[in-house]
């Protein structure tokens, strides 16, 4: 049964030719609005919290304050009929939440008892994880831990998601998925239907990509969920952020072999990003090395990067600026104003379009941002070149080409640059972008920047 039906499940099912995902944390009801093939939104249950500064965990339920059950079908449809295709869940199946008695472990809307939890199971005293060489079975976070190796709660976990299908998504994140055993998802997977037809073609399974942060030396290992779905390559943030700050003598030259060549998991199975939540607050696999858009420069050049590269599917972060502050490495809130301030703290509201195609009131947007993957797409990676050092470029066939300067002193291309030129019809990056300077005499990119 698994080798006949998860295959599906690696296949991220956009159309247009579209190739990549957004992040749309905290934003819902814009996705109408926009102009993008697929968004990332988690309408699952949640815990309840009086604290305001914590509401975006309050986010995952299928009834909540970002919407009701039927407005988020509602969303699924007006989306589709727009250009918005493809819409993926983000859900944490091992844990509960919403409105239940947790000290008795009684889930009458599901329904779940104390009997559907691990809580006997535990090895541990405090039922924690205390040694992370035996996680699967203990509170992660102090959420309850469903026991997924019973099939009523599988059957549960399965008929929530394919309610999720039925409503139109294309398929689903599955948050945590290293404190769950490979074999309990490889059942719940087994049990999905197939996409609505209404959308996609008779017989589509949905994609499910898997979160499992593993950067090394850990005792669960990325590769045991390869055969289920695809799977989140952390390290592919933290080592393109450690290139980029040249920290450990990094050099973008060294990245002629990005990808497999160093260390990370088969293209074929990979889903890769620049950041995401919570590297943006201080916290989250990576560490300081991560670049968020708080490191504009950085940012857009590893953006670039990483939507020039073909390695692996690419998620986009979409995000909003706050006022904050670094006390003992860690991220303070100190306040946040307009649009941003609503939908931290309660709505979901859209966000303000300038007229340059930017956003407004602190939404940073970066969905926004140039388009180049798409336009290349199936093409190649070649013509690649170095200076030995930061500076860097390389094609997709006759399609696009990518300059990168890290260095601190411009690049100066000459030939190399003109040829590709050539065969292109504009430059798609810096037309508007003031980090850079080129002509089409010249074809100078300045230091650190790119073209």
């Amino acid at each position: 049964v698994k080798l006949l039906i998860l295959p599906a499940l690696f296949t991220p099912n956009l159309k247009n030719g579209r190739i990549s995902i957004v992040h749309l944390f905290e934003v819902l009801q814009m996705v109408v609005n926009e102009t993008h093939n697929q968004a990332d939104l988690p309408p699952s249950e949640h815990i309840m919290l009086t604290n305001p500064w914590k509401s975006w965990r309050q986010r995952y339920q299928m009834f909540s304050r970002s919407g009701t059950e039927e407005e988020l079908r509602d969303t699924i449809t007006l989306s589709k009929n727009v250009i918005v295709q493809c819409i993926y869940v983000d859900g944490t199946p091992s844990s509960c939440g919403s409105k239940f008695n947790g000290n008795k472990e009684d889930f009458p809307s599901v329904p779940y008892s104390y009997l559907d939890f691990n809580d006997g199971k535990c090895k541990t005293g405090s039922g924690h994880i205390e040694n992370y060489h035996d996680i699967y079975q203990v509170y992660f976070l102090d959420l309850l831990d469903l026991a997924l190796e019973k099939d009523y709660v599988r059957g549960k976990l399965a008929a929530y998601l394919n309610k999720l299908i039925d409503l139109g998504v294309a398929g689903f994140r599955v948050d945590a998925c290293k404190h769950m055993w490979p074999g309990d998802l490889t059942n719940v997977y087994g049990r999905l239907k197939t996409l609505n037809t209404k959308w996609f073609p008779s017989g589509t399974k949905p994609f499910i990509y898997q979160e499992v942060i593993d950067l090394g030396g850990e005792p669960i290992k990325a590769s045991e969920y390869y055969g289920l779905a695809r799977v989140t390559e952390f390290k592919h943030s933290a080592k393109l952020g450690t290139v980029v700050r040249k920290w450990d003598g990094e050099k973008l030259s060294y990245l002629k072999n990005w990808g497999e060549g160093w260390g990370f998991m088969p293209s074929d199975r990979g889903l890769v990003f620049v950041d995401n939540h919570d590297n943006q607050r201080g916290h989250g696999a990576g560490g300081a090395s991560v670049p968020t858009f708080w490191d504009s420069r950085l940012y857009k050049i590893v953006a670039g990067l990483m939507l020039a590269h073909p390695y692996g599917v690419t998620r986009v972060m979409s995000s909003y600026r706050w006022d904050r502050k670094n006390v003992n490495g860690k991220v303070i809130v100190i306040r946040m104003t307009g649009w941003a301030l609503q939908a931290f703290l309660m709505d979901p509201l859209s966000y303000p379009i300038n007229p340059d195609s930017t956003c407004g009131d602190n939404w940073v947007c970066e969905h926004r941002w140039r388009t180049f993957r798409n336009v290349v797409n199936g093409q190649p990676l070649s013509n690649w070149w170095d200076n030995g050092n930061n500076q860097i470029a390389f094609s997709h066939g006759s399609k696009g080409f990518i300059v990168i300067n890290n260095d601190d002193w411009t690049l100066k291309a000459g030939n190399f640059v003109a040829k590709l030129c050539k065969r292109q019809q504009s430059d798609i990056v810096s037309l508007q972008d003031k980090n850079l300077h080129k002509t089409r005499n010249d074809h100078s990119c300045l230091w650190r920047s790119r073209l």
